[in-house]
């Protein structure tokens, strides 16, 4: 897939600057941090962009909120539905409670507690299924037929990807231009809006996204230029556990970004229990994906300036037994 004008993609920079005016004042501007411990593992300059700290524990309220502000009044009143591990859901559910719209979300019954019940807390109305029978996105398609209800899909979706690229965009506005960005990704919605937005204000950038092991659908599909699929992969990062890439998110990561890595859930284990520990942050697993690529060496960075995603801090501690005892440590 060669696309070379950038009019032919799905979301362009100004896409992320509109995005950017809409959700000002109504998600939080997050912190950079930064740590001499990392920068000294790393030999380089490494900063955090902190969106465990943002509205409801993560970057995906960015592109939810851009996304149902666009709603005409009509689709505001009947409501819109959307699927989710628990993010997103968290993310669309506080959305609709701020412009006063009506949610529906369709999560899987095991779901991290914490999730489910944050997402209630805004005001969803949640339906569950289980993963390994039900198609999130046809029960969903089914509500939306049925009830009137549009349809917010997780991360393909235009409107969802510019918002999500306004985390980069802050931080790049925030400190000037970077070596690299390493970007979690599930199903691209955060990796693409990041990378559009890099490359625009940082040019000769190079945006890396980072997937798990076992859910290595977009770096195989990005190696191939053919999209991959995998199904309900087993691992911690919860919030990677998506099937593909989009039809929109595929060819703005072959256009926009620079290389895929993975690391595994022990690698990935890791690295979360580090931010714990050294920079007193409560990272959850997904959102220590970039972090741990980084901390594992699978980047020579040394040198370099280097910006770090880390995308949400969604944990239930009551279950956190169920990760295992921290990895031996850097």
């Amino acid at each position: 897939m060669n696309l070379t004008d950038t009019q032919k993609l799905p979301v362009s920079y100004d896409d992320v600057v509109a995005a950017a005016r809409l959700i000002k004042g109504v998600a939080h501007r997050t912190p950079v941090l930064t740590s001499r411990t990392v920068d000294a593992l790393t030999g380089a300059e490494v900063f955090f962009k902190c969106e465990n700290l943002q509205r409801m524990g993560a970057f995906k309220f960015r592109g939810a909120f851009n996304a149902l502000s666009h709603l005409s009044a009509v689709e505001k009143r009947r409501g819109v539905v959307a699927y989710s591990s628990g993010n997103h859901a968290q993310a669309v559910a506080l959305a609709g409670r701020l412009l006063n719209v009506p949610v529906v979300i369709v999560m899987p019954h095991d779901a991290p507690a914490v999730k489910l019940e944050a997402t209630r807390g805004y005001g969803a109305e949640v339906i569950v299924y289980s993963g390994d029978k039900d198609d999130r996105e046809a029960i969903s398609n089914g509500l939306a037929a049925t009830r009137g209800l549009t349809m917010i899909p997780p991360f393909d979706h235009p409107h969802v990807i510019a918002g999500q690229g306004t985390a980069a965009k802050e931080l790049i506005d925030d400190l000037g231009p970077l070596d690299y960005l390493l970007v979690p990704c599930g199903g691209g919605g955060l990796i693409s809006g990041c990378a559009i937005a890099a490359n625009h204000l940082s040019p000769g950038i190079r945006v890396t996204g980072v997937e798990p092991a076992a859910g290595d659908d977009v770096t195989r599909s990005f190696q191939s230029r053919i999209l991959q699929t995998v199904h309900n992969p087993d691992t911690i990062a919860d919030g990677a556990r998506t099937s593909s890439a989009g039809k929109l998110t595929f060819p703005l990561i072959l256009h926009h970004v620079h290389s895929m890595l993975t690391v595994t859930d022990t690698e990935l284990l890791r690295a979360m229990y580090y931010l714990w520990e050294r920079m007193k942050i409560v990272v959850e697993p997904t959102g220590a994906l970039a972090a741990a690529a980084l901390l594992e060496g699978k980047i020579d960075a040394r040198g370099k300036r280097v910006g770090i995603i880390i995308s949400g801090g969604n944990v239930d501690v009551r279950n956190l037994a169920a990760l295992g005892a921290p990895p031996a440590a850097y």
